[in-house]
């Protein structure tokens, strides 16, 4: 497995040793707060699966840690509030976007529609009559509102054109520039080569 490690003295905040399961090969990396890392690999070797191993969603060996501290030590839902997965296609629990935001959340959300062209009012329409580009925006927003230490995205522009897509990148850059660490799946290369400075090869397990 070939993987370009980080050379960057900062400390990690999330790391992987050894992460694994029956798919996907074992594999090792840190993530500094700010930084962001690209996941490569063939169709169908794991790159989702992946991001569900660091998000405890699916079972697996090796550790990850997040500022040092080891998953295990985490109770499953506080784990989940600092290490969000959005998957390609979110889903919905609720019949408004809206509902999805706890009350010391909402003012932010709104705040970071705004930065996506999505009017407010669109979070409180149903979900149903939204677009798929703006699922894919108010997921990203539902995501972030919740000021999570890491983020996971899968494909997270992949409904989107252009102007949209600048959105969404300059909005994570925003981010991380507020220390925001962050994990990009993506089959856009250069999306992977605007936002982040490291990737790794994800192989199947043989």
């Amino acid at each position: 497995m070939s993987i370009e490690t980080n050379l960057n003295t900062l400390p990690a905040r999330l790391q992987a040793i050894g992460l694994c399961s029956a798919v996907v090969a074992p594999v090792s990396f840190g993530i500094a707060a700010g930084e962001c890392l690209a996941v490569s690999g063939r169709s169908g070797v794991g790159k989702t699966r992946l991001l569900r191993l660091i998000a405890d969603l699916d079972e697996g060996g090796g550790d990850v840690m997040l500022d040092g501290v080891s998953r295990s030590r985490f109770p499953a839902p506080a784990w989940r509030r600092e290490v969000i997965y959005q998957s390609a296609e979110p889903a919905w629990w609720r019949p408004s976007v809206a509902e999805h935001f706890k009350p010391e959340e909402q003012e932010r959300a709104v705040q970071l529609a705004g930065r996506l062209a999505l009017p407010a009012d669109r979070l409180s329409a149903d979900i149903a009559q939204l677009s798929t580009g703006e699922r894919q925006r108010a997921a990203l927003v539902r995501s972030l509102a919740r000021q999570p230490k890491v983020l996971l995205l899968d494909e997270p522009t992949s409904a989107l054109d252009a102007d949209n897509v600048r959105r969404v990148e300059a909005l994570l850059q925003a981010c991380m520039n507020d220390g925001l660490a962050l994990m990009l799946v993506t089959h856009s290369q250069e999306q992977a080569a605007r936002l982040a400075r490291m990737t790794i090869q994800v192989e199947r397990r043989r």
